[in-house]
């Protein structure tokens, strides 16, 4: 037995394994990122599990779909061997004098591998059944199409492989011969320390999976063995470039949805390609690798500042190419743009708005409705489209003409402006009926997939693309897949300008829309409308009693007026609205300095900020032309603070507490922010003033949908078993006992 216990140490996949956990851990990194992806604990609120586990392509899980992704994980096998065989070679030299070396390696380097994919279809078949609720004939098909991918990438591979050997031995076949035949006269005359650089090994498994032990080699000349090996190497190089062009090819037709091959099969060809360069340069520069990657940075750095390269995203439609009219952006430039005679104008074409929309009313004294959704990607988009669609059935399909403006954040804004666009579509005579729940699957569709796509394929790997758009040119990258990916799932309904909406705005023919996003740079707002609302860029109060304070937001439409500021597109719109950290770009902006912005949810997630500075302003035209203001507050997560409370149960936890605590009460400080200022503007309108909130609330809280641009059918199901819960039952019949009145 003991004998037994030593050989299984002593055998090849056992030292292998050990071997990679001494010497390369970087390379570990990767399996332990896919692992740790499909245990839920990397990138989870991010959908990245679902990207893995699930797979969409053509907007379905299919056979196909998980096939693509196992032919991607047999890719990423074989480079983990390709690398791992060049960077270990010279210890296991006994491989170069037999048949088929490569095949061998790949064998006894299995152990991780093989627990990797015993996890995966552990995890996948789990995920698949819970969350999209496949039967176990479609889970066998599934899993079906996994293994036909992975082994046709396998097979594909070692056929390659074995062509290279029979190559390599048909040339240095003889030469082992000869040393064979001289081994019994050779092997006396070489120094046993010849062999202290090798591996110790005392038994491997060959091709037929067989235990073998490992042939003495100190009779083979040292350069000859190296010569064999490094044959092999460059077959392997071939290998991995072929995964490279593949992927630059992806960037280019990424734009059909032929080529939109599922999100993780991307992401795990572009692991291929990092583990085959990271195993490059421990090879090449060894101790010189962190010298090597700052001379890259600083280089990289010197074109980024001097504009040779520009990786920034745009927003579409917007004027880049006239520097000399760029908008300065500082102090004086903003407290001239948001001076008091520009505020007067602006103030006075909205009043115009507001009686266009009093115009449009039955009752001489209105209810005037209010909409705020909330940010939290697809699960507030799917959330806001099955409320307002409740909303509109309780108001005979008259919310959209009922409501004077929407806001909000991200998501949600996604579902209230395609929303809105369908009703805009009915009022010119298209047949459409706004209480489908086709328009709910629609908004709900994976936006995730092209996402990462194609920030493998184009940011990253690819060479950079250009698309003209409204006679300028752009660069396409993952915010440009984001839109156009919007844009297919809505049909092609929201591809338009904001100058479209201009008159249909003051016209009051469709409700006015507030696009929110925040500048980066010093945390100011951007708001974006069709017409200009200087009045939102600063509070109003009386400046003799209380300072005066400077511009917290700015008017995006007169700010980039020399821009063409009412070209951009409403798609660019919606994404700079929902700019989450990272998963989408920062859009930068032609300022003078350069300014960029992100996520609206920064600041002000639910809406209620400009809400409540925009009642302000028109408070005495409200007070006297409605008899109430109600705002209707879709949120995609609870009003309570106290549902979710953070546990700091670990030491890593306590020694990040001061970031992780902030980042998770980051929305309750909004809540409690905004709860003053419902508080002081309610002093000023009374009892006319009212809120009404709709809340996404999980029927068991581990199975929340996820704060992605994927949703999976369980979670769709769940958002729509909670419009009907307890407190937004309450809700609707509040409203409706306002409606009575």
């Amino acid at each position: 037995m003991k004998k037994v216990l030593i050989n299984i140490w002593w055998s090849m996949p056992i030292q292998l394994l050990l071997l990679h956990l001494k010497r390369y851990q970087l390379i570990l990194v990767f399996w332990y990122l896919l692992f740790a992806t499909l245990a839920g604990s990397f990138m989870k609120m991010y959908g990245a599990d679902a990207l893995f586990l699930a797979p969409e392509y053509f907007n379905k899980v299919s056979a196909v779909s998980t096939g693509i992704v196992g032919f991607s994980f047999g890719i990423f096998i074989m480079s983990w061997n390709i690398t791992t065989f060049i960077l270990h070679g010279h210890l296991i030299s006994f491989l170069a004098t037999t048949k088929r070396p490569f095949l061998k390696y790949c064998i006894n380097n299995a152990i991780l591998p093989i627990c990797f994919l015993v996890y995966y279809f552990i995890s996948a078949v789990g995920f698949i059944s819970e969350h999209e609720m496949y039967n176990l004939v479609e889970i066998v098909f599934l899993s079906l199409g996994f293994t036909s991918g992975f082994i046709i990438s396998i097979f594909i591979g070692f056929v390659y492989f074995f062509g290279a050997d029979k190559t390599i031995y048909s040339n240095i076949g003889n030469a082992i011969k000869s040393a064979n035949f001289r081994y019994k006269e050779t092997i006396e005359k070489i120094d046993s320390q010849s062999l202290s650089n090798e591996l110790k090994i005392k038994v491997f498994l060959n091709e037929n999976f067989k235990i073998s032990i490992p042939r003495d080699v100190r009779h083979y000349d040292e350069v000859f063995l190296k010569s064999i090996l490094k044959k092999h190497h460059t077959s392997a190089v071939i290998a991995i470039l072929v995964s490279f062009v593949f992927l630059i090819i992806l960037g280019y037709l990424g734009d059909e949805e032929l080529f939109q091959i599922p999100a993780a099969a991307s992401i795990v060809l572009f692991f291929s390609i990092l583990i085959a360069v990271v195993g490059a340069f421990t090879i090449f520069f060894k101790n010189w690798n962190l010298v090597f990657f700052l001379i890259i940075y600083f280089f990289v750095n010197l074109l980024y500042q001097n504009e040779i390269i520009d990786p920034r995203n745009k927003a579409y439609g917007l004027n880049y190419d006239d520097k000399k009219t760029r908008p300065i952006y500082s102090r004086e430039e903003i407290e001239k743009l948001s001076s008091q005679k520009n505020i007067d104008l602006d103030k006075a074409n909205y009043l115009k708005i507001l009686n266009n929309w009093k115009a449009k009313q039955k009752d001489s004294l209105p209810i005037l409705y209010i909409i705020n959704t909330s940010g939290g990607g697809l699960r507030s988009a799917n959330f806001t489209m099955d409320i307002l669609q409740e909303l509109d059935a309780m108001m005979n399909c008259d919310l959209m003409n009922k409501t004077l403006f929407i806001t909000g954040a991200s998501g949600g804004m996604l579902g209230a402006t395609y929303y809105r666009e369908l009703f805009l579509k009915k009022l010119k005579g298209e047949k459409i009926n706004l209480l489908s729940k086709e328009y709910v699957d629609n908004i709900s569709k994976d936006l995730l997939n092209p996402l990462f796509s194609s920030f493998v394929s184009r940011d990253i790997v690819g060479p950079v693309q250009k698309f003209n758009y409204q006679n300028f040119t752009y660069t396409k990258d993952r915010g440009h897949a984001f839109e156009q990916k919007l844009n297919d799932n809505t049909r092609f309904i929201l591809n338009k300008q904001l100058k479209e909406y201009t008159k249909l705005e003051h016209d009051a023919t469709i409700p006015l829309m507030f696009f929110n996003t925040v500048i980066s740079r010093d945390a100011r707002k951007m708001i974006i409308a069709s017409n200009p609302a200087r009045f939102l860029m600063k509070p109003m109060f009386n400046k003799k009693n209380i300072n005066a304070t400077n511009a917290d937001a700015i008017d995006f439409n007169s700010y980039f007026v020399k821009q063409n500021s009412t070209d951009l597109n409403l798609l660019s719109a919606l994404r700079m609205n929902a700019t989450f950290p990272y998963v989408l770009p920062n859009v930068w902006l032609p300022s003078n300095p350069i300014i960029d912005v992100m996520d609206a949810g920064l600041r002000d997630n639910y809406g209620p900020e400009l809400t409540l500075r925009f009642l302000s302003v028109f408070a005495d035209w409200i007070k006297k032309n409605t008899s109430k203001v109600i705002i209707l507050q879709i949120r995609d997560r609870s009003l309570s603070d106290w549902d979710k409370p953070k546990e700091n149960d670990d030491y890593i936890s306590f020694l990040t507490k001061p970031f992780s605590q902030l980042q998770h009460n980051w929305f309750n400080l909004q809540d409690y922010y905004q709860a003053g200022q419902l508080k002081y503007c309610s002093e000023i309108f009374g009892d006319k003033l009212q809120t009404i909130c709709w809340q996404y609330l999980p029927t068991k809280q581990k199975a929340a949908a996820g704060l992605s641009f994927h949703l999976t059918s369980a979670e769709k199901i769940d958002i729509a078993a909670s419009v009907t819960n307890t407190e937004n039952k309450e809700a609707f019949n509040k409203l409706k006992l306002e409606i009575i009145k």
